[in-house]
């Protein structure tokens, strides 16, 4: 019986350890400016409106040590009740990259897509446009940029 209280809180301290972790390893793995998520764009605004919205320095709020920027105050308020929904995948990273090559590639964060109720960002620049490649085999590309997402937050 010692043993097991011994095991289980030896887990619970793990646990809570690796729990404080966390946000110091999101900010080391995410595509940040300065700090800042999205290069200052709203995450909410891709979903409420279909397209990037840059935010205020009004309206900023920080989620396991990544800053965001909202357009509005409502838009804040609706992060700030569920932000898992409107955080970018792959840390912002450019989702074609990591799917196509296991790489951390920047975006442009006005080419974008949602997807299954998730945001997807892309590297758009005058002679290439990844967000029409990932189109052309967006299942196989998925499966493979999460499997390679997962390597870095693994770290």
């Amino acid at each position: 019986m010692k043993t097991l209280i011994l095991f289980s809180l030896l887990g619970l301290s793990v646990a809570t350890a690796t729990a404080q972790q966390a946000p110091a390893v999101r900010k080391q793995q995410f595509n940040l400016d300065n700090g800042l998520a999205l290069q200052g764009y709203d995450a909410v605004a891709y979903f409420t409106q279909n397209k990037a919205v840059k935010g205020s320095t009004a309206n900023v709020y920080v989620y396991k040590n990544v800053t965001y920027r909202f357009a509005s105050a409502a838009n804040l308020a609706t992060f700030k009740a569920n932000p898992d929904t409107y955080e970018p995948q792959y840390g912002g990273w450019c989702a074609y990259a990591m799917g196509a090559n296991g790489e951390k590639v920047e975006v442009d964060p006005e080419t974008f897509k949602i997807s299954d109720g998730k945001l997807f960002l892309f590297y758009h620049s005058f002679i290439n446009n990844t967000l029409t490649k990932w189109n052309k085999d967006e299942p196989n590309l998925h499966k493979k940029a999460d499997a390679s997402w997962a390597k870095f937050t693994q770290s």
